[in-house]
């Protein structure tokens, strides 16, 4: 039994403070909900809220010309602990907000929210809020994919990554056909500039390494259908499964690898395929002219403009454009880790995470459900351990076998001590630890059941190897014993 708590403080700037509301500022209020995985998994949301009213230093900082000059204003004087928010409530004639925008989203732990007029209408304004930038039911539920009935699990639950303590990000460039195309990719500038400040800020969740290879000749095993009226060549959706194992033989990355791979594939298509493109499941171009695989990564086919004269010396110079090709593999890299923005009511204005590639509030996002998902995988880890311990009786449990299971409740129950504290940052800390020294425990060679038996299978494994030496050594001893039993019968001979 989880349960998140999320430090929410809730300040009024003035002329937005709703005329129902039922005490004077300040006050604390609390809200709970439950989200049920199973009849023995349930994780109960908490939102402690703070309501008061703006300092003369966030009233300044209100003041600003537009919304993002604000939040970028506001952001020194909040708190910045990690899963802790602010509320920034504004007058409803606030020129802060574009017209027909009643929330504006920033990219760091805070938001503005136009006044509702009434406290009920605020309050579900503000909840949808806090659940945007904190976790929602659809985010946890993906988290404990694994204990959740298969009919309450959303189409996208399966999409992202398991929680892991480290990923590596393959970048490969496919080129089929080298004698007529000659890729030059500058993937380390492209690596530096885009994927580095993303994968930095995500370097709290797990360690992450990146590299990158062309690989000549790697065709993707299926053939695209040539279509006539656009002088082009289709792949469409429902071949686009046996793109990946074809290619996948030749990566060779995963089969070194401790972590999950993500692979990230930019295809050339060969001179006799050219122009390739991608359809979705209606029959339309994608837009992209990529797609990606859930927990393996993504594909992006790149173009080539054929030469202007058709005596032109091959093979042709290629200069891929890394800037078109980072932003898909960034978006697919957002999906894989469960970032994708959710469908918003129009109302909501999201602001852009910049050069970061997520927001603060997104991190946090990602903190919440890999927290929870820690936590699980520990509980599971350690309950078949201790099934696999009372099955064999005469295991010997090593005393470092001992103490890492130790450390992995001690931690466990210390993740959960601080979810419900609202100290996200400390009790993710925790949930990787335990789940390191579960791991440990779980897989250190010493618990190798097959190096117990048991006392049937000695039985079967000795008697064929003893009972051919038995049979002579029993029947010496029957000898020696019916001697000796003959010779006590015989009278003595007496002088």
């Amino acid at each position: 039994q989880v349960q998140l708590v999320v430090p929410v403080a809730v300040v009024f700037s003035p002329g937005s403070v709703p005329g129902d509301l039922p005490r004077s500022l300040p006050f604390r209020d609390v809200q709970e909900m439950e989200i049920s995985m199973n009849l023995r998994t349930s994780v109960t949301s908490r939102y402690d809220m703070v309501f008061r009213g703006t300092t003369a230093q966030e009233e300044a900082a209100l003041a600003a010309a537009t919304a993002r000059e604000a939040d970028a204003a506001l952001h020194p004087l909040q708190d910045i602990s990690m899963g802790s928010l602010t509320m920034y409530v504004v007058p409803e004639t606030s020129p802060l907000l574009p017209q027909g925008i009643s929330v504006y989203v920033g990219k760091h732990r805070s938001a503005l929210v136009r006044a509702g007029g009434s406290l009920a209408a605020l309050h579900a304004r503000l909840r949808q809020v806090t659940q945007l930038m904190s976790f929602t039911t659809t985010s946890i539920t993906a988290a404990l994919s694994d204990r959740v009935p298969n009919g309450q699990l959303s189409p996208d639950a399966r999409r992202y990554l398991k929680s892991s303590l480290g990923y590596e990000i393959t970048f490969s460039l496919l080129n089929p056909d080298p004698k007529s195309h000659a890729v030059d990719w500058d993937i380390e500038g492209a690596v530096n500039r885009y994927v580095k400040p993303v994968v930095d800020k995500l370097s709290l969740v797990a360690n992450f390494s990146v590299d990158s290879q062309i690989l000549y000749y790697a065709i993707l095993g299926v053939t695209p259908r040539y279509d006539k009226e656009s002088s082009s060549f289709l792949l469409s959706a429902h071949s686009l499964p046996h793109v990946i194992n074809p290619v996948e033989a030749r990566l060779g990355s995963s089969a070194a690898s401790l972590y999950p791979v993500l692979n990230f594939l930019l295809y050339v298509p060969e001179r006799s395929h050219s122009p390739l493109y991608i359809q979705d499941k209606d029959g339309a171009p994608v837009r992209t002219n990529a797609f990606h695989s859930p927990r393996w990564g993504g594909i992006m086919v790149y173009n080539v403009e054929a030469p202007a004269s058709p005596q032109a010396s091959l093979p042709l110079h290629v200069d891929v454009d890394m800037a078109r090709v980072m932003e898909v593999f960034l978006a697919q890299l957002r999906l894989l880790f469960g970032l994708s923005r959710e469908e918003l009511p129009p109302e909501f204005l999201l602001e852009s995470p910049g050069n970061e590639g997520l927001a603060d509030w997104e991190l946090d996002h990602l903190l919440w459900a890999h927290t929870v998902e820690n936590i699980a995988t520990v509980s599971t880890t350690l309950t078949s351990l201790a099934q696999l311990l009372d099955k064999i009786g005469n295991i010997v449990i090593k005393d470092d076998v001992a103490s890492e299971v130790y450390r992995a409740v001690a931690s466990v129950q210390s993740a959960v001590a601080k979810l419900a504290m609202g100290h996200l940052h400390s009790a993710f800390q925790a949930s990787k630890e335990a789940v390191t020294s579960s791991e440990r425990a779980f897989f250190d060679p010493s618990l190798l059941h097959l190096l117990y038996f048991p006392d049937d299978q000695k039985f079967a494994i000795y008697i064929p190897l003893f009972l051919p030496m038995a049979v002579p050594i029993l029947l010496s001893l029957a000898k020696i014993v019916r001697e000796t039993r003959q010779r006590k019968k015989e009278p003595t001979k007496m002088d």
